[in-house]
């Protein structure tokens, strides 16, 4: 047996540990890479991240590189679990680690900050929760992004922004606790593409950012969880961390181009953008529009919501898409195809496990009429 082999097979016995199974940045299963130099195994998406820090980690293919027998040496004596008590020590409770789903931007900006920049690795550090700077912002009625000012503060509890740096009224001014912030690469079409959504008078408005540094648009993201957590924590003086956490910044449930028709469903099936964010299903002439056409509130099961596949009998589809689904609501029923088979089941399998949910008072107040 040569030296590799050798070194190959003990590092498939280190992986047999249960705190290696999974990469120690993303989570992803099965983790083919390791950092001889950090100590952790990590997968391959998160492995081109570390390569391009070559002065912190070194990074090798536990089944094709070369090791030598210190370096799994090395790696039996730490682990991803060590060196996430090292690493991890202080990562505080509103700081959004990311998962082997998210984009490029999370997962590098999380790796440079354990391992490069260790801002987690002494507890009792002090963070600052107020920002303020110029971000790239997509005009309202067009697609050009414009230089504008944002000030978030936690102490207003608000986020401004402005359309000049120096200007002394901002042009909105957004309570920190309607916000939701989730980055939209592909959407946006930059790698550091930020879509925040508030609700302005019981309905939807989207702002897309970006900022040309990673670095600068993932600390306002967490900046804004780290002021919704001190708010919620107002607002809810009783609750644990791990109560309020789930309420800051999410992913929507699911995004996507449908056809729908009018209320009296004899109008031209037209395509419309999607947005599935908890209980309200927003739709979008286009993904960018700065508001929503319209939404519908989903409701729980035995207050008569309902999601089914196919149209009614009679239902004249002329558009371009056969795959039914009607939504059943108290106010009224909603019809809309899909382009596939596929898109269908899976819009079903979402709206049936919103419709079946049980539902917050917070959703109870938030609920308005579908339109």
């Amino acid at each position: 047996m040569s030296s590799n082999e050798r070194a190959t097979r003990a590092l498939r016995e280190i992986l047999q540990n249960p705190e290696n199974d999974a990469c120690a940045d993303c989570g992803a299963p099965d983790p083919g890479w390791g950092s001889c130099s950090l100590g952790v195994f990590i997968c391959l998406a998160c492995s081109g991240i570390h390569r391009n820090i070559p002065a912190i980690s070194k990074v090798k293919s536990l089944s094709l590189s070369h090791w030598e027998d210190h370096e799994v040496q090395f790696m039996a004596g730490n682990g991803n679990e060590l060196m996430r008590r090292k690493y991890e020590a202080a990562v505080p409770v509103y700081y959004y680690k990311p998962n082997h789903k998210d984009g490029q931007t999370l997962r590098e900006q999380w790796i440079r900050a354990k391992y490069e920049r260790k801002e987690f690795s002494e507890p009792g550090k002090s963070f600052i929760y107020e920002e303020d700077g110029m971000l790239m912002k997509k005009g309202r009625d067009n697609v050009q992004f414009l230089s504008r000012r944002f000030v978030l503060s936690e102490r207003e509890g608000t986020l401004k922004y402005f359309t000049k740096f120096d200007a002394k009224e901002p042009k909105a001014v957004i309570k920190v606790d309607t916000i939701n912030a989730t980055f939209q690469p592909e959407k946006i079409g930059n790698p550091n593409g930020l879509q925040i959504t508030y609700l302005k008078d019981y309905s939807t408005r989207n702002i897309f950012i970006y900022h040309d540094n990673g670095k600068e648009i993932v600390d306002w993201f967490n900046t804004i969880r780290a002021v919704q957590l001190h708010y919620l924590k107002v607002a809810f003086p009783g609750a644990s961390d791990a109560e309020l956490v789930p309420k800051l910044t999410r992913n929507f449930l699911k995004e996507g181009y449908m056809e729908k028709t009018g209320p009296r469903h004899t109008e031209g099936f037209k395509k419309r953008w999607f947005t599935l964010d908890q209980r309200r299903l927003m739709y979008f002439k286009d993904p960018l529009d700065a508001f929503a056409k319209g939404e519908v509130f989903l409701g729980n099961r035995d207050h008569g919501y309902s999601a089914s596949p196919g149209l009614p009998a009679g239902t004249h589809c002329n558009g371009a898409w056969q795959h039914g689904i009607t939504i059943e609501t108290p106010d009224r029923g909603f019809l809309f195809t899909c382009e596939s088979e596929n898109e269908q089941k899976d819009w079903l399998k979402h709206f049936n496990e919103v419709i079946s949910a049980v539902m917050s008072p917070q959703e109870y107040t938030s609920k308005k009429p579908n339109v």
